[in-house]
């Protein structure tokens, strides 16, 4: 059995590396492509950002599927799309197809990131030594996948060219389905529910639509098409929440937005999208056109923020049990954005390396707040929905990236600037600054975030914050209880 949940770690922390380093592609690779199909700067945007939309559509519906049909043949599948979609990518002959096909990357990796999170939930009873050790090797793994994307893909460019990157990619792909589908074993909620079709149409068709909104607003944000585009989005998004409180088996149980364990893990998760991976995103940019520095050198520099990360990750089971995750949560995103804040100040002829302390300190918690997250969104759901609160907090983290590296990218270029390096380094200045204030925005909403007490102390004992946030008494992830009781210890 131990070798069996072993197995369940290392095939889903690798599904969540490979999604990871897919979704980093573009960030090293993106001068060469754009040459080779004759991206404009509107094309470009979308090539950044055109795989958090698929991951934005795709997460929370794959994680509800994955929990009701299976999460070990979601992984397979995601496997699958992954590599018919890179596939798409390397032989790409216009931006379009290559949009398209980032997409598609998206979808895939959504059910890489859902499924495999919900088959260590199932694995690993919530609250228990062995979920805390597990949840810490699969935010490591995510780190892992930020650090080693940007270099695999320079590799493989320097080697044969930046399709190159995507070959690579369906290969791995590959090699994680096969593997995914001999080691693990099959699970599911104990009591599945029928597939929310209705909520799956209308979630994905909202966030795909804001999403849109948000990549067009890098080319004027208050353009008519921009407004109509991120309005239709959330209109859509109001429609599907009130879709789910009036069906008998939603996607997602709208009483979990009520319950301060989910709500922090949700508002850390979006802090982080908008905040240190928004600006690490962009930094890779300001280094090579505001520094002069090559793509190996800046991939090389930003491991300074992702490796630091993975290994506090691994490091993050030592840290006290009496440091709940919501003081996790919420002091490490105070100290990311100290980190941010180091980042201020550079200037044309600076060395890239200048940007080492302020990506340390924001990688030395940004570990602590992956781990975390990554055991409070199977902790803080119904036991048997381990995949759907992956897919749900996920949805908040890259929902949160898109949202920030637009706001990064459009006040760092912003009309008015002087032209040139000393004009971006200005911009993303500004830029930091507001991603700073989503880093600690988020932090004060993680702390208001305080567990509700217990309203029989006699029958349940006393509720402390520890219990609450860390997901004790949830009971095991192989059963499938019913509603959550988010407040009980």
């Amino acid at each position: 059995m131990r070798s069996r949940s072993g197995a369940t770690v290392a095939v889903a922390s690798a599904a969540t590396f490979l999604a990871l380093v897919a979704f980093t592609t573009p960030l090293a690779t993106l001068p060469a492509t754009a040459a080779a199909l004759g991206s404009g700067p509107e094309g470009q945007a979308w090539i950044l950002s055109s795989m958090s939309i698929g991951l934005g559509v795709a997460l929370l519906s794959s994680g509800a599927v994955a929990d009701d049909l299976g999460r070990r043949r979601a992984l397979v599948l995601g496997s699958a799309v992954l590599v018919v979609s890179s596939v798409v990518c390397a032989l790409s002959p216009t931006t379009a197809v290559l949009v398209a096909g980032r997409i598609g990357a998206g979808v895939g990796g959504a059910a890489l990131i859902a499924a495999g999170l919900g088959l260590i939930g199932h694995a690993y009873p919530a609250g228990t030594p062995e979920a805390r050790r597990a949840s810490g090797i699969w935010g490591a793994a995510l780190g892992a996948g930020i650090a080693v994307g940007p270099l695999l893909a320079t590799g493989a460019q320097e080697l044969a060219g930046w399709a190159s990157a995507y070959w690579l990619e369906a290969l791995l792909a590959v090699v994680l389905g096969v593997v995914a589908r001999v080691l693990l074993e099959e699970s599911r909620a104990e009591r599945p529910r029928p597939v929310d079709v209705p909520g799956v149409v209308l979630l994905a068709a909202g966030v795909g639509v804001l999403l849109t909104g948000l990549v067009e607003a890098r080319g004027g944000p208050t353009r008519p098409l921009v407004i109509v585009l991120v309005l239709g989005g959330l209109a859509l998004l109001g429609v599907w929440l009130w879709v789910e409180h009036r069906r008998a088996a939603p996607m997602i149980d709208p009483e979990l937005f009520r319950s301060p364990p989910f709500l922090a893990a949700t508002f850390g998760a979006l802090a982080t999208g908008a905040g240190i991976i928004a600006t690490s995103s962009f930094l890779l940019t300001v280094m090579e056109r505001g520094l002069g520095a090559g793509a190996v050198i800046a991939a090389t520099v930003l491991l300074a923020w992702s490796a630091t990360g993975v290994v506090t990750s691994l490091l993050a089971r030592r840290l006290p049990t009496s440091w709940s995750a919501r003081i996790q949560l919420g002091v490490g995103l105070v100290v990311v954005a100290v980190g941010q804040l180091l980042l201020l100040g550079a200037t044309p002829g600076d060395s890239p390396w200048r940007y080492v302390p302020g990506l340390l300190v924001a990688g030395v918690t940004s570990g602590v707040v992956n781990a975390a997250l990554g055991r409070e969104a199977v902790a803080s759901v119904p036991p048997g929905r381990a995949a759907m609160g992956s897919g749900a907090n996920n949805t908040a983290r890259y929902v949160g990236s898109a949202i920030g590296t637009t706001v990064v990218a459009v006040i760092a270029t912003r009309p008015g600037l002087p032209p040139g390096p000393a004009g971006l380094l200005q911009g993303f200045d500004a830029a930091v600054v507001v991603a700073t204030v989503f880093s600690l925005l988020g932090a004060v909403a993680v702390f208001a975030c305080r567990p509700r007490r217990a309203g029989r102390p006699s029958e349940q004992g006393a509720t402390s914050d520890e219990q609450a946030d860390s997901g004790h008494g949830q009971g095991s992830a192989r059963r499938d209880p019913g509603p959550p009781q988010a407040a009980v210890p």
